[in-house]
This record gives structure tokens, sequence and C-alpha cells, in this order.
């Protein structure tokens, strides 16, 4: 038995902490941009804020921001790493990886316009307004010395053009200056900023044809568009800023490690140490961002790995508030009532695709018990609710009085399943959480009421295979389908 589910039900609770294991300490702050309304929990409401995760410490911080463009995924799977597999050893960085949350959803480039637009004038009626005005907030904080904002630009940037693809007005691959140099600011001398962090990623490029550029837009003789942006708003508080631009002409994996390997770059040139837990290769950011995708629920009582999840998970327990309060694994993933379909279904967000989707079974909440004692191959164990159990051969619940064991995908025809011996053969592949068929439901009831579960998952002794439901396994390709651009492509 492993312990894989309380990994982050610290690290993202709502209440506005971080807490974790491995010595990053955070603080989230939302912002409350809209809810979504008309299923069974029509009086919830269900917010996508955006969170800062504070990792570190120090003087100065290094602000990264995400997804202020929701259909540039590049940008925010790459600040979402920031969060998840990086530690700051020495210095300050804040990440805000989802910007933009509910376009990001929607993989829709801005729901109410771009808010990449809206940094110089924005009337209060705007939908946004609130959003701008704390990021606005957060970039003015005296602490905040560099901001790098993340882009997934068209084509590849050049100074003089090339072909279609290749010329002056494409944006990708590049990183954005709005001047040469930001007099009396830390780190100031922006283009020569720019040139190292660009050169630093030119040196592990996958191809020739990827090589970055700084693209200089001299902001201030005349470019109305930019005068609007993120970036610039914060030259103008004397704030040295960059937006970091990678290719749409990539898949996921491939833009986050170019921008992973441009922040770095910015990171070790404001004296910030780091340690990642991954190796920074396309294959190395593609399996760090396909790991432990999952999702809690009722206080950890529920709990889901998602990475190789069935598409419909039916009759899950939980209370109605459930949902709502949904501890999720990455700062990028929601539970949401789904747009389309029937009344109380509940779809699983990670950006902009889908995990699953839940089809709940609404049960009032018993709190008396928070484990049951259960003898798994030959071992009595005691086992939490919100845990995996990995099974060689059999286990086997042991009675308690007063409560009743439902596992799901068993049936003997009696109401209560404990004390009764179960191997992999006895469950029907179909109710398995997993693809595979491997990993199972065990739920626990008193009377009617729901106190909790745990998974069992039937991996005959291979405690090293890539197939247990803490590894990814998802085959699919990460989204990068390009989404509508300005004429600037920025």
């Amino acid at each position: 038995m492993q312990a894989y589910t309380k990994l982050f039900l610290n690290r993202l609770r709502r209440e506005g902490r971080l807490l974790t294991g491995t010595g990053l300490a955070g603080l989230f702050l939302s912002c409350a941009l809209f809810c979504f309304a008309g299923t069974a929990l029509a009086q919830e409401s269900f917010p996508l804020d955006f969170t800062v995760i504070r990792l570190g410490e120090g003087p100065r911080t290094v602000l990264v921001v995400g997804g202020i463009q929701g259909d540039e995924p590049g940008g925010f799977s790459a600040a979402t790493l920031l969060t998840t597999h990086y530690r700051m050893e020495n210095g300050s960085v804040w990440v805000v990886p989802n910007l933009n949350f509910p376009s990001i959803i929607k993989r829709s480039r801005g729901l109410y316009g771009d808010m990449n637009r809206k940094f110089a004038r924005l009337d209060a009626t705007d939908p946004e307004f609130a959003t701008v005005r704390r990021i606005q907030d957060l970039i003015d904080h005296p602490q905040v010395g560099l901001v790098l904002n993340l882009h997934d630009g068209s084509g590849y940037y050049r100074h003089t053009y090339e072909d279609k693809l290749r010329n002056p007005a494409r944006w990708g691959q590049s990183v954005i200056i709005d001047q040469t140099e930001l007099p009396g600011a830390f780190m100031g001398a922006l283009e020569a900023e720019a040139d190292k962090a660009a050169n630093a990623a030119n040196k592990a490029l996958m191809q020739a044809g990827h090589r970055l550029h700084v693209h200089n837009t001299n902001t201030a003789a005349g470019d109305h568009e930019m005068e609007r942006s993120l970036s610039y708003y914060a030259v103008l508080r004397g704030k040295a800023a960059f937006g970091l631009e990678a290719s749409k002409e990539f898949p996921v994996e491939l833009r986050a490690y170019y921008h992973l390997l441009m922040i770095e770059s910015f990171l070790q040139q404001a004296g910030v140490d780091f340690s990642r837990a991954f190796a920074l290769t396309p294959e190395g950011v593609r399996g760090a961002l396909q790991d432990n995708l999952a999702v809690s629920f009722a206080d950890n009582r529920v709990f889901l790995p998602l990475e190789d999840a069935r598409p419909a998970i039916n009759f899950l327990p939980l209370p109605r508030s459930g949902p709502a309060q949904a501890v999720p694994t990455k700062p990028i993933m929601a539970v949401l009532p789904c747009a389309q379909g029937g009344e109380g279904q509940f779809c699983v967000h990670y950006g902009n695709r889908m995990l699953t989707l839940i089809r709940p079974e609404w049960r009032e909440v018993d709190s008396s018990l928070d484990a049951v004692p259960v003898n798994v191959d030959g071992q009595d164990k005691t086992v939490s609710f919100g845990q995996v159990l990995y099974v060689d051969e059999s286990f086997q619940v042991r009675p308690l009085d007063g409560y009743r064991i439902n596992a799901i995908g068993f049936d003997n025809g009696q109401p209560d399943e404990a004390g009764v011996e179960l191997r992999l053969k006895d469950f029907m592949p179909r109710f398995s959480v997993d693809k595979q068929g491997k990993l199972f439901r065990v739920e626990v009831y008193r009377k009617q009421l729901f106190s909790g579960m745990f998974l069992v998952y039937f991996d005959n002794g291979r405690q090293n295979s890539p197939n247990r439901p803490r590894m990814a396994r998802n085959a699919d390709a990460l989204p990068d389908r390009p989404g509508p651009e300005s004429s600037l492509g920025f």
C-alpha cells in the first residue's frame, strides 16, 4: 500500500495557502472572473480564479505570467511546470500560470477580447476589469523586479523576410522587448539581457531552424498595439519585462521546452538558484506535464488518478458541495459543470483539454471513519480513504460493525462485500477507473451515508511498472491547435 493521494491536497487548497513537503512555500491570490451555473448545482458557483504561487524567498522577485491568452498552451504549460516541478534554492519567483483561466478552458484567445490589450486603458464595466487590476497590482509590488510574460506566437520571427512563416511579422521563437534599455532598473539593459536568454536557448535547439531572435518593438515610437500590453505596462512602472514566444508550429511539449530554456536563463541572470525534477528535454517536459494528474473531493475521502482515466466515471459518490470544492493537483486543472450533456455532469479539465467526465451520485457524508482494515496479499494493513492500494494477487476488507463495503465492479448479490477475498478476475473491467481495467473503487458506507473510498490497483508485483496509476500513460498529443490570432499574433 502506498499513499499516492495526499501529494498536493494541502498545496492547492482554496483557503489561500500553499504547503508542500518539498520545501516550496507560497500563497494563492484569487481573482474571481466568472462562474458556471445552470446544472443541478444552479445555486453553487464555480469561479475560475487566477492563481499566484510563490516559490522561494528573497528580497527581489521574478514574476512569471502564463495564460494571458487561452489558446497558447506552451506558455501556461511551462508556467505550470515551474509550480509543480521546480524548487527555488535561492531567490524568489512568483508564478501566475493561469491568468486568463476561463479562456484557457475554452481554448479561446480571449472570451472578452484580447486581455493583453487591456493594460493601458480599461473600462470598469469590462468583465476582465478586476483581473487586469489585480495583475497590475502584482506587477506594481515593490518586491517584483523582473516580469516574464509567456506566449505562443505564429511562425518564426526573423529580422528580414525569408518566407511566409519566417519574417518580421511573425512572433514565434523570439524574446520581445519594448525598448533597448530601461535606465535605473534591475536588469534594465533589456536588449543585452534578452540576447543572453536567446543565446542560452539557442545552444539547446532541437533543429537549427528553431533559432530564437530578439525582437525590439520600440513601443514608445508608436506601436499602439504594444502600448496596451502587460509587458509595456511593467516597463512604464520601471520594471524590466520580456515577452517570451515559442512557435505555434510546435507541439506543446516542444513549446514548453523552449519556454523553460529561456526562463531558466533569465532566472540565472536574476541570481535565482533552482533545481528541477525532470530532464529538460522535450520528452522530459512531456512526461512532467502528464504525470500526477489527479483530483480530490470531500476532504480527500474521494481521490481519482486521471493519467489513464476512462472517458466517464459513473455514480461517483459525492456530497453536493464536492464538485465546487474539488482540489486538483495542477493549477491549470478545474472541475466544472459540463457545457454540453445531461444535467449534473462534471468535466475535469486540464488546460484546454478534458480528462474525464464525472456523473455523481449525491450522498451525505459520514465523518466517523477515516480508514479501514484490509488484508492485502496475506498482510494486514490499515488503508486510509484517498489512497491507492497496490495488490499483487488479492485483497479482503475486514468486516466493520455498522459499515458496509461496496467494491465497484464486483457483485456477489450481497449488500456488504466485507470479508470477501477479491482478485482481478472478480471485477468487471468496464467498471474500472482506468482504461487498463486494473484500477477499481472500494467504497465504504454507514447505512446510507458515504464514509469514503480507496482505490485498488492490481499490478501483479510489478512495482516499477510504468503502468501504475501514478505514471503518465496518455498517448495522445497535448493540445497545440493554433487559435485565432490578432494581426500581430501576440
